[in-house]
């Protein structure tokens, strides 16, 4: 028998998701509280959220994703957190089995989350993201964001996890400059990852890395069965790690300067 299930504290960081927010915000409207951080959109997104009664909306400046994830979970109220990315939609089997999950007590501290990816309005179905997971479902007392890493973030979790049936449906190709500039993005902040931990840039990983990654999307990880949308996504993700490798050099060049500004 289950019992009541606990409240539940919906969880998402905006920019400029118009278009793509109104979705994500109906498909958690049946958690108790629905918390948005947004880092000063340009685009309506944050006029649209003020105008939501049901949503409880704050601005903040981003600094990177795992500081402004960690921001938003400390908002939070409820001990159960569903943290979801503004492209993402919970469909209603999902939402079931998220509250029958709650309620039935499992002692599971998080939940891992499949995604179906959508490449426009049609399903990718390999290039790499076939196998992909992420925690979206979790307790707060028992979970935080690692500041090991400021994109791509990951959830350190005091306890068991478990791995939903359901999976959560992942908008992510908007068009082909939007999600270039994405994939541009995190190469800027693995990057800065890479600088923090100092690791050091070297040209192996920047000629054969992004090659190596995009025949491995493509070719072993099937993406070749998606078609056009196949070569267009394993394209850009290899971009990523041209992107990553560059802006490394660049910031090593730029430490390098200012050191022998500051010698005597």
């Amino acid at each position: 028998m289950t019992k009541q299930r606990e409240k539940i504290s919906a969880l998402v960081i905006t920019y400029n998701e118009i278009g793509y927010i109104e979705k994500c915000l109906e498909s958690v409207s049946f958690a108790d509280e629905i918390i948005v951080v947004d880092s000063y959109s340009t685009d309506g997104t944050y006029e649209y959220l003020l105008s939501q009664p049901n949503v409880q909306v704050i601005q903040n400046p981003f600094n990177n994703f795992t500081a402004q994830k960690s921001f938003a979970l400390k908002q939070a109220n409820n001990d159960w957190i569903l943290f979801v990315d503004a492209d993402e939609v919970v469909s209603p089997a999902l939402q079931n089995e998220i509250e029958e999950t709650i309620s039935s007590d499992s002692g599971h501290s998080a939940y891992w989350f499949y995604r179906t990816f959508m490449f426009g309005d049609q399903v990718l179905r390999f290039s790499g993201w076939q196998t992909d997971k992420n925690y979206r479902l979790f307790r707060k007392s028992k979970a935080r964001f690692s500041d090991k890493k400021i994109v791509h973030e990951t959830l350190d979790v005091n306890g068991s996890s478990g791995i939903l049936k359901e999976k959560l449906t992942h908008y992510c190709y908007k068009n082909y400059e939007d999600y270039k500039q994405k994939m541009l993005t995190y190469g800027q902040m693995k990057a800065k990852e890479a600088f923090y931990k100092e690791k050091r840039f070297n040209y192996f990983s920047f000629l054969f890395k992004p090659v190596w990654k995009f025949i491995n999307h493509y070719f072993l990880r099937l993406g070749i069965l998606d078609g056009k949308k196949g070569i267009t996504i394993c394209y850009l993700n290899a971009l990523c790690d041209v992107e990553r490798n560059r802006e490394l050099k660049n910031l090593e060049r730029k430490n390098e300067l200012a050191y022998y500004l500051v010698m005597p």
